[in-house]
């Protein structure tokens, strides 16, 4: 489709670019000028009149009309008409009018009526940037059959489109269900076909093709069948002669570290690099690797690191942020752990370490925020995407909502735990107190907890020591009072409950997210929810599934569709028809359509 010079500018202040994103910007309503025979009371419509006579009042003029398409009178009234407005009114002379005709007692009044130049058509009426009227001869300019067509709709969309446009009679207030589904599929279309746009392929540095199968074979359990799908993606991709990018999504506790490592044993034996947003997860992840992958020099890359340290000796280097900070030997293989945790300028710095010209290393990026499978299939359009989805071995965790009259009991279930040498993690909303919130910040309840309770310790998003804290309360603590800072990455072999205070202010992900830190080895697990609301769906539901990827969904529709897609779509445009807890089968049918 070929955009005129004069209209690039209008299509920009729409944020549109094609005929069939042009083509989702229905009209909100029409108004319909064709002449009808019959008088159709408390709508709008078109009328073919003379005016008899004109009648002043301080505040109103009434004007007889005489309609030849009814064969009757009507009055036409205005109400504090401005000058201007009696121009279009002359005894004697006929006209086209439109307005609404309401009747009472026999006598049938057009409140302001409107004269117009013509009649005959059902005239569309938007609301977007642009003014109506210059809206409507866009959308009859460019939003035509064959240019639907020609960018790939298939002819029931691009018909159903055509009629929500150009009706041929007055049509619903609200779209049917085939004329709605076209318009998500034209959405969904327009997006993800954008989205595979923007994805560049590039030369890669190595083609990787070390075996993986021995290393598994050696490990001291079986992998699962998802994790072994998501290394075998993987090492479909190392074979290709460009570079891989590929996001791997698993839930909390899912295994995506054997998957890392199974990554490094296929890239020998060129360099891997593993960055971690925190010491902690890096340190988890270092040992991880020693212990796995015992054959490979592994190097830890924190702010701690000696800078001399000769970095080109090793295998492998796991590390921080740190890692942007040095220079870094050429390494086949790149991977980043939550990578949505590292800032802009981070992120920037990272794709300037593994840029060699037009060549690339494989690049692969971890996430254990599951994401709903509707999102996953949107979001390969423009990079490859595998889902972890069961975990390897079932947790027994009981997830409870619980209220004030419960507390007693919650203070003797944590005493119980302690007594076992097991850990209680206490998560509140608020560091500092605030007025009309309804719970406690973490600064008002410390005082009881500590009163009540030895090794008690404290930590929170804005603390430079938090990192140092939960090593130590790893080790020698009973009770953590965080905000959701605990929510990534630390592993607390003996933490076995989460108490989550005003739990329905979070998400459904974060509470999954904070839920999974309990019960990492084994152990049985509780989930305490507290919360001063009598009743919540939302928390009900949550408690009776255990399944990142369905409660992604249940938020999702919790949520319905405000900040659908996270940083998916950027500049935070919203999906005006497609839901992504609904809409799975057509993202399918749009997705099979562009890869044909």
């Amino acid at each position: 489709m070929h955009i005129e010079q004069a209209d690039i500018e209008k299509f920009k202040k729409l944020g549109v670019y094609s005929a069939a994103e042009l083509a989702i910007l229905i009209p909100v309503r029409f108004e319909d000028r064709r002449l009808s025979p019959r008088l159709t009371e408390g709508h709008e419509q078109a009328i073919d009149a003379t005016v008899e006579s004109i009648q002043r009042t301080p505040r109103t003029v009434t004007i007889t009309l005489f309609v030849h398409n009814f064969g009757h009178r009507i009055e036409g009234v205005l109400f504090n008409p401005k000058p201007y407005m009696l121009r279009f009114f002359v005894e004697g002379e006929r006209a086209l009018y439109y307005g609404r005709i309401d009747c009472r007692q026999g006598r049938c009044q057009m409140s302001h009526p409107q004269r117009i130049p013509e009649a005959g058509s059902l005239t569309p009426k938007y609301k977007t940037a642009l003014r109506t009227d210059v809206m409507a001869r866009l959308a009859a300019r460019y939003i035509t059959r064959d240019n639907l067509l020609e960018e790939g709709l298939p002819p029931r969309v691009a018909d159903a489109l055509m009629g929500l446009h150009f009706p041929r009679s007055a049509p619903q207030k609200e779209p049917t269900p085939e004329e709605l589904y076209a318009l998500k599929y034209a959405e969904l279309y327009s997006y993800m076909r954008s989205l595979r746009g923007k994805r560049r392929y590039f030369d890669v540095l190595q083609k990787l093709d070390s075996d993986w199968h021995r290393w598994a074979m050696q490990l001291p359990f079986l992998l699962t069948d998802e994790q072994t799908r998501a290394i075998e993606e993987i090492e479909a991709d190392f074979k290709k002669p460009y570079a891989a990018k590929r996001m791997v999504v698993g839930d909390v506790g899912a295994g995506k570290t054997m998957v890392i490592l199974a990554a490094m044993q296929m890239a020998t034996p060129y360099r891997s690099v593993l960055m971690a947003p925190t010491t902690i997860l890096a340190n988890q992840l270092y040992e991880e690797a020693r212990k796995f992958l015992p054959e490979k020099r592994i190097l830890l890359v924190t702010n701690a690191t000696p800078k001399k340290l000769p970095l080109e000796e090793a295998d492998v280097l796991i590390g921080t942020h740190a890692l942007l900070y040095r220079d870094l030997p050429e390494a086949a293989l790149i991977m980043v752990d939550e990578q949505h945790r590292f800032g802009t300028a981070q992120r920037h710095r990272l794709e300037k370490l593994i840029s060699d010209g037009a060549r690339r290393p494989h690049y692969l990026q971890f996430s254990a925020t599951p994401i709903p499978r509707t999102q996953a299939m949107i979001d390969s359009a423009h990079i490859d995407v595998s889902l972890i989805t069961k975990t390897p071995f079932k947790k027994d965790i009981t997830t409870t909502v619980i209220h004030k009259p419960d507390f007693p009991s919650l203070l003797s279930h944590i005493r119980g735990q302690i007594a076992q040498s097991h850990q209680v993690l206490i998560v509140y909303p608020l560091v500092e107190e605030s007025e009309n919130f309804g719970y406690q910040s973490i600064e008002e309840a410390r005082g009881y907890w500590e009163k009540h309770f030895a090794n008690v310790y404290v930590t929170h998003g804005k603390d430079r020591e938090k990192e140092v804290i939960l090593e130590t309360f790893r080790e020698q603590g009973d009770i953590l009072l965080a905000t959701t800072v605990i929510e990534v990455g630390i592993s607390l072999p003996r933490l076995t409950t989460v108490v989550i205070v005003g739990a329905e202010r979070l998400g459904l992900a974060t509470l999954h997210q904070l839920r999974g830190r309990v019960s990492r080895t084994g152990l049985k697990g509780w989930c305490f929810l507290y919360t001063n609301l009598n009743e919540s769906e939302r928390l009900d539901a949550f408690r009776q599934t255990d399944n990142g990827f369905d409660i992604a969904a249940l938020d999702l529709r919790y949520r319905k569709s405000g900040d659908l897609l996270k940083g998916s779509i950027q500049s935070g445009k919203k999906f005006l028809w497609a839901d992504l807890a609904e809409d799975e089968k057509i993202v399918t049918e749009v997705k099979s359509a562009l890869s044909r």
